[in-house]
């Protein structure tokens, strides 16, 4: 084969493993990592099964390049944010690149990018391929937030601001799509607004109360067992996906036979279900609570945000990642995405009203509503983050940057 044959055969090669790569991001984003086959990626680009292996042998291989190749598109989004001296003027330059970037996707000039909430379904040694680059990824974004003027924080502290200014962009992969691509550089000046300065108005002080009450114990023996699958089973969920939290590893997580499971539980599904309706209902459960609270709404909405964070280390937590809902079956999706949405509402409404109350500075409510979903959606992993963080350092790290400002002392 001659130099040129080779250069159009090489590139060739390229396109169509981009191609393949492309149209399986897509599919996992819809369906996650354990619905992705090789057979409707091949479909997708049109075509045999048999052609896809050439480039892919295995369809783990499959996902892990589509983690992989999106793990360097973000990488290529933070490095061309560094070149300000100033943290924040870096932060503001991640957003607008980001939102270019998703600007690009939703106008179909750049290919998808992966959603990261079924990583965990992989098994090893994909895992830690994609867990090692991925931690590449983080300590760059963590330099972002490094330089003058946060010389004070920590390495805790950068580690938690910097989940929290990631988990913002991921999660508006979720509300974004309701968004016209024109409003971009809005939602960037908001977004970043609200990054800088918090929800607090100049002046206010930083001291939440944790809420009680708010979630009834089991009332009887069934009800304790009940709770102990969902427990067992949400954890599972946020450590491997929807689809790799399976009945035999809930079963032995629980250490009883899969007989046992089905006693208390219809079907996987049905156990899924009962577990976001749980999260649900603790989430409205805190919100109703902090509502009858005396006080102004910024008081309840950092005790709402001081509790939650507090709720996830305690024996009865973790909340179900909302993340997951990207992988669940879609007509259950589409019932679990009607009923986040309207706890977002409801954040939403407690933000505008505090803006009319003055207790909660002008800002966006809608966006403010998200931004602090996203947060409170960091600090169901944030042990995974932070081995070892406890349930007060939980409360100052994660519930404070996204009220009081992500550069506050």
């Amino acid at each position: 084969m001659k130099r040129g044959d080779e250069a159009v055969s090489t590139e060739r090669y390229t396109k169509k493993k981009d191609a393949i790569i492309a149209a399986a991001t897509t599919i996992l984003n819809q369906d996650g990592a354990r619905g992705m086959t090789l057979a409707k990626v091949a479909a997708r680009v049109g075509l045999i099964t048999t052609s896809v292996t050439y480039y892919f042998k295995k369809k783990d291989d499959l996902a892990v390049a589509c983690f992989l190749r999106t793990i360097a598109r973000l990488e290529e989004v933070i490095a061309a944010a560094c070149a300000p001296a100033d943290p924040p003027a870096r932060v503001r330059l991640l957003l607008a690149n980001y939102l270019a970037l998703d600007r690009a996707i939703r106008e179909g000039a750049e290919p998808p990018i992966a959603v990261f909430s079924d990583v965990r379904t992989l098994n090893e040694p994909q895992l830690s391929v994609v867990a090692d680059a991925y931690l590449g990824l983080f300590r760059k974004a963590r330099a972002l937030l490094d330089g003058p003027g946060t010389q004070w924080m920590d390495r805790a502290v950068l580690t938690a601001r910097t989940h929290v200014l990631l988990e913002q962009l991921y999660w508006s992969a979720v509300w974004l799509p309701r968004m016209d691509v024109d409003e971009y550089p809005r939602i960037e000046a908001r977004m970043f607004d609200i990054l800088l300065h918090g929800l607090a108005p100049e002046g206010t002080g930083w001291a939440p109360q944790l809420l009680g009450g708010f979630y009834p114990e089991p009332a009887d023996a069934h009800e304790k067992q009940s709770e102990t699958f969902l427990i067992a089973a949400t954890r599972l969920i946020n450590q491997r996906g929807y689809r790799g939290a399976s009945v035999e590893r809930i079963s032995e997580q629980l250490n009883v036979t899969k007989g046992s499971f089905y006693h208390h539980n219809d079907a996987k599904d049905d156990l899924v279900i009962a577990c976001f309706e749980r999260s649900f209902a603790i989430v409205r459960g805190i919100q109703i609570c902090a509502v009858a609270q005396p006080g102004t709404l910024w008081d309840r909405l950092s005790a709402i945000a001081a509790t939650m964070a507090d709720f996830q280390l305690s024996e009865r937590g973790p909340l179900l990642r909302t993340s997951s809902l990207a992988a669940l079956p879609e007509d259950i999706r589409h019932t679990m995405v009607g009923a986040a949405s309207r706890l977002s509402v409801r954040f939403a409404g407690m933000i505008a009203d505090g803006i009319a109350q003055g207790s909660i500075r002008a800002i966006d409510p809608m966006i403010g509503a998200q931004m602090l979903n996203a947060t409170l959606n960091a600090t169901s992993s944030m042990g995974a983050v932070l081995p070892g963080v406890s349930r007060s350092e939980a409360v100052e790290l994660y519930a404070r940057p996204i009220l009081m400002g992500l550069f506050a002392r």
